[in-house]
Formats: structure tokens, sequence, C-alpha cells
């Protein structure tokens, strides 16, 4: 099992692994563990109650961090007519009809997220399910990325808004910011977050449903947080 470095070992001794930190803590103490020369992200982990097994305990959702992510989307807008235009003036940075399906299938991928409307689904779903959906790119009406309000869903994504969903163990993992945000920042998005997470829960899962929430940068230490605290 490989050791971990001096200089990761030197970030650890910044944390108490017996302490359950409060947001404010643990937000105070990202400037302290980041290390990487460039900027790193802040990611969050919660391991979830939930069987994730079953499809009626998965949880998928989408949280506009109120302030971003840091990190610039490159946002492809799938439409028609009058929406192409919407948006592309709300910030799209490809906005186009179906005619740029075969140039996905070619192997173009100068995007990081994808919204379409109704109409164009049949289509998009058809078509490039087996290329945007291993990549997590399909649009689908239950991560916001698909409707008619087009340019209200690309100024969100542009804005900040993220997608997350539990993997296959339980735990939803997302990035709430850079470590050079102001831990007030930090700590504002990670309650986002929560209560984001929160009003996902499904009905059918029992019990504690937040078992343990973390939070680190790229390439630093977690901390352990009470996400009521």
């Amino acid at each position: 099992m490989p050791k971990h470095g001096k200089r990761y070992r030197a970030l650890l001794e910044k944390i108490d692994p017996n302490k359950v930190y409060s947001i404010e803590e643990a937000a105070k103490l990202i400037p302290e563990i980041k290390s990487a020369r460039f900027d790193e992200t802040v990611e969050a982990h919660i391991k979830l109650g939930i069987d994730a097994r079953k499809s009626d305990q998965n949880v998928r959702s989408t949280v506009a961090l109120p302030h971003g992510t840091g990190r610039s989307v490159r946002v492809l807008a799938i439409a028609k007519g009058d929406k192409i235009i919407e948006a592309r003036d709300a910030g799209a940075d490809i906005a186009a009809g179906e005619e740029i399906i075969p140039e996905i299938l070619a192997g173009r991928s100068d995007f990081d997220a994808v919204v379409a409307t109704p109409d164009v689904m049949g289509a998009v779903g058809s078509k490039l399910g087996r290329v945007l959906g291993p990549r997590g790119l399909l649009p689908n009406p239950k991560a916001g990325t698909v409707g008619f309000n087009i340019a209200e869903i690309v100024r969100e994504i542009k804005a900040g808004r993220i997608e997350f969903r539990n993997d296959k163990t339980g735990v939803v993992h997302a990035p709430i910011g850079k470590a050079s945000f102001t831990p007030d920042k930090i700590a504002e998005n990670l309650r986002a977050f929560i209560r984001a997470v929160e009003g996902a829960k499904p009905e059918s899962a029992k019990g504690t449903f937040l078992r343990t929430v973390y939070i680190t940068t790229t390439m630093g230490p977690s901390i352990r947080v009470n996400p009521h605290a």
C-alpha cells in the first residue's frame, strides 16, 4: 500500500481525525490544506443511507450553488428555430439544431454540458445516447437539462448549477467551489448542496439519510463535517 508523501502528511496534521467539524470550521481549514500550484477544486462527498441497488432509492437532482463552482462550463444547446437563438443569447457556447448530431457522433466534444428542448430529444436520445450517456452528458428532464425554457437552463448552468447523483456505493460526490474561494463562500455552497441532497431524499429511504459528510481539496486530506452545524 503506497505511503503518503511528506507534504500530504504535513497537511494531515492540521486536521483532528477524531473531530467532526462544523461547516464553518471545515471551510476555514480549506486554505490550510491546499498544496497544489493550481487552484484546487473543493469537493463534497456524502454517504447516504440508501440501498443503491434499488432504483426507488437512487438520488438524482440539481442545485444552483450561490457562488458557482469556480470553473467555466462550456454548454451545448440543441434546439429548433428561435430556441437556438434564445440559447445562444443566454450564453450557450454552442447552440445548434439536429445537424450537430453527426458532428458529435464523429467525435466532437468541445462541451462540458448538454441541454436540449423536448422537440429534439427523440433524435438526441436515440442517436447520441450511446455517446453522451456514458459521459453523463445526455440531457434528461430529471437533471433539469431538458425544457423549452432553454435560456433559463443555460443561464443556470453557466452560473454554477450542478447535477448530482449517487454512485453504486450510495455516495454523492460534487464540486462545491475552488480552494481560492473565501471560507464564507465555501460554507454557503456546502450548505446549499447539503439542503439539495436532503431535498432529494427518496420516500423509501429509511433511517439516517446523511450518514457522513466530508469535504476535501483535489490534492488534500478530507475533513469530516457535521451537516447541521
